[in-house]
């Protein structure tokens, strides 16, 4: 469903210029969750929004559903292919109705019938038509991303990509949100790309996933392997240390790896 080969991210020019991606390659199979981890800054979001088409500054390779995909896409795509923000708090207009919120993607695709639309969307998020003209500030953190994820689902696109979905929620409503992915994710046959920097979310969401660190791909591992702690590469390990928890010894002893 997606592939990417050599794709190579760089902010600025010249001396000032930051290499944030640098020549990665990956594949994802339809119907598959694929992971991207590692620390912040190590570029997974800039992967997922070159991905996706909202950095056009890139080079390489991206094919989604067998289309090789230009710098600027086309209508078409963003009906196959939606992603999820990190922060529900940022990624909703603050004057528009959750109502104005999800009718405005069909609009903009010429899909009609958008109450029907609007009305089962909502009910597989978890949210009945009660609260189809509330604002976003009325709705709790998890109430907004699941909005934000039925504004995906509304195109009934083929494939989500994640950017951290559930990090800027309490951890009770993170299970929620995972479980509600996870459950879409069986009904409709969907392909995710989760980015996320724990490891307990993404051995819980993902089948494979690839460890990244300054721009790179370090390793790429099932999620079997995660969960054993089957890592060949140093870095990896170290990542695996660290999500167990802070251990002052161990934090003493990690080193930065260029």
């Amino acid at each position: 469903m997606i592939t990417v080969r050599d794709l190579r991210v760089v902010f600025g020019v010249g001396a000032s210029a930051i290499e944030a991606v640098r020549s990665i390659s990956f594949s994802v199979a339809e119907g598959e969750s694929y992971g991207l981890v590692g620390e912040s800054g190590s570029g997974k979001s800039t992967v997922l929004r070159a991905v996706c088409g909202l950095n056009p500054d890139w080079t390489g390779t991206v094919e989604v559903d067998g289309v090789a995909q230009g710098r600027h896409r086309d209508r078409a795509f963003y009906k196959r292919c939606q992603m999820v923000f990190q922060d529900p708090y940022g990624s909703l207009h603050p004057r528009h109705t959750v109502d104005g919120i999800l009718a405005e993607p069909v609009a903009i695709h010429r899909l009609g019938d958008a109450d029907r639309r609007i009305d089962r969307v909502l009910r597989e998020v978890g949210l009945g038509p009660q609260f189809r003209f509330r604002f976003p500030h009325q709705l709790s953190g998890g109430q907004r991303q699941r909005v934000a994820i039925a504004r995906a689902l509304i195109l009934e696109p083929r494939v989500l990509l994640l950017d951290e979905p559930t990090s800027a929620l309490d951890v009770s409503v993170q299970a929620e949100i995972l479980n509600l992915l996870r459950r879409l994710r069986a009904d409709h046959g969907l392909t995710y790309v989760l980015v996320s920097h724990n490891l307990a979310v993404v051995s819980y969401m993902c089948d494979r996933l690839a460890v990244m660190n300054r721009g790179r791909v370090v390793e790429e591992m099932g999620v079997d392997e995660l969960k054993r702690g089957a890592a060949r590469e140093d870095y990896t390990l170290q990542l695996l240390r660290a999500s167990q928890g802070y251990d002052r010894q161990a934090a003493e002893s990690f080193r930065d790896y260029a």
